[in-house]
């Protein structure tokens, strides 16, 4: 796989629409050509102790933020500037456990009664068990398979660069 975009959410709760931070990396050419972080104000905009636990925020770091839709024009804006002659959906996403992260952005899409184009994803989690079918496959292990120093875990966009290390190892 040569043209992919790895994207990672983080949220706030455990309402899938929660995105609280997202994080892509492109990748073009088998490059990671450039990437898009940001903080977004949740919603429902409130914070569960357990994932703040995970992802280190609280309500206090996206209070002030700016909702989902607006980070999402902005980080197509940057998708189509590497790829201009791709309509939305057909560049394809990868994520580690793509179920979570679809899903999350299948979630914010309804909250916002936004049209989902039924964007395409790969899962590197899904293929890393066929790859190494013994051990574990949490995100940083499989990363560091693939060469790659997972030294922020649960950072969006260190987990969306992570996540392009693994895809052009094993995709």
């Amino acid at each position: 796989m040569k043209d992919f975009v790895a994207i990672d959410f983080e949220t706030a709760n455990f309402e899938q629409s929660s995105i609280c931070s997202m994080g892509i990396v492109i990748v073009k050419d088998g490059e990671l050509v450039d990437n898009f972080y940001s903080l977004v104000r949740p919603i429902p905009n409130y914070y569960n102790e357990k994932c703040s636990s995970v992802n280190g925020m609280c309500y206090d770091d996206t209070c002030e933020e700016r909702e989902f839709p607006e980070v999402w024009a902005e980080a197509q804006r940057k998708i189509h500037e590497y790829f201009p002659y791709i309509e939305d959906g057909e560049v394809p996403f990868v994520a580690h456990n793509k179920a979570f992260d679809e899903n999350c952005l299948k979630a914010v899409f309804r909250a916002y009664d936004i049209a989902y184009p039924d964007y395409e994803f790969d899962c590197t989690l899904l293929k890393s068990r066929q790859v190494w079918p013994e051990g574990h496959h949490n995100l940083d292990i499989i990363a560091g398979y693939c060469g790659y120093d997972l030294e922020n875990h649960h950072h969006a966009l260190a987990d969306a660069e992570a996540c392009a290390w693994i895809a052009r190892e094993i995709l």
